[in-house]
């Protein structure tokens, strides 16, 4: 990659960090998106898992204490059945699919009548939401918007909610990882210095989330984080319908 390709790259993360260091989503799309448009979709999933994971997983740290680890155990117990079922199709998506999924999956949440969507503290709620959120993560690279479905009625605060979240979707992020590694190997061009840079700048900016998340009230948090998903999801259909119309 260019100096201009890193640069841009690294703008990204910086964003896309500090947005799912703030909401607990959004931010893995600004990043993927980028990554799409300079790696095949193997490489920028395995790249963006490894950025991911690094976030999520400082964020799930310095929330910690918040973690609803009932939640987290069955979540990822189904995580494991979606992988094992993915493994055995072997599905690899192409890059119009997965913006135009990136695009497609808020309004289809907004479709589906908030009296269905059920609550992650119900029994059994939390482990199929692991299934579909994993077999998400796997095609779209974005399974958070899909996982805030099972949040959105219930009664946990928004600490608690970025806490669980972080660690569940820290939990994706290793088995997306393991996925894409496991068909293709190693993603090509991924070199292990600016990797490494990318990790850091995407746990650096993740810091500095909780300055801003003390200061928002629990509305604000849900407003917010709608403007910001709905202005990035345009963008990618946009980017969808141009890649199809490319051929």
């Amino acid at each position: 990659m260019t100096l201009s390709a890193w640069i841009i790259l690294s703008t990204a993360i910086v964003v896309g960090s500090f947005l799912s260091g703030v909401f607990g989503m959004a931010g893995g799309m600004v990043v993927i998106g980028v990554l799409l448009i300079y790696f095949d979709v193997p490489t920028a999933m395995i790249l963006y898992s490894i950025i991911q994971l690094a976030a999520n997983g400082w964020r799930a740290m310095q929330w910690w204490s918040y973690v609803r680890w009932r939640i987290v155990w069955l979540y990822c117990l189904g995580g494991l059945v979606a992988f094992a079922a993915m493994r055995l199709v072997q599905f690899v998506p192409d890059k119009a699919l997965v913006y135009l999924l990136l695009g497609l999956t808020p309004f289809a949440v907004d479709v589906l009548p908030k009296s269905w969507r059920p609550d992650i503290e119900w029994r059994g709620v939390s482990f199929i939401t692991g299934i579909f959120t994993t077999i998400i993560q796997f095609i779209s690279g974005v399974g958070g918007l899909f996982l805030d479905i099972f949040f959105q009625k219930s009664m946990l605060d928004r600490k608690t909610t970025l806490a669980t979240k972080a660690v569940v979707q820290s939990a994706s992020h290793v088995l997306r990882l393991f996925y894409f590694v496991s068909l293709t190997g190693i993603g090509a061009g991924l070199e292990p210095v600016p990797v490494l840079g990318a990790v850091v700048l995407a746990i650096g900016v993740t810091m500095l989330a909780p300055y801003v998340i003390e200061r928002m009230t629990d509305d604000g948090f849900r407003q917010w984080t709608r403007f910001v998903i709905y202005t990035i999801c345009i963008v990618y259909l946009l980017r969808a319908g141009w890649l199809y119309w490319q051929g």
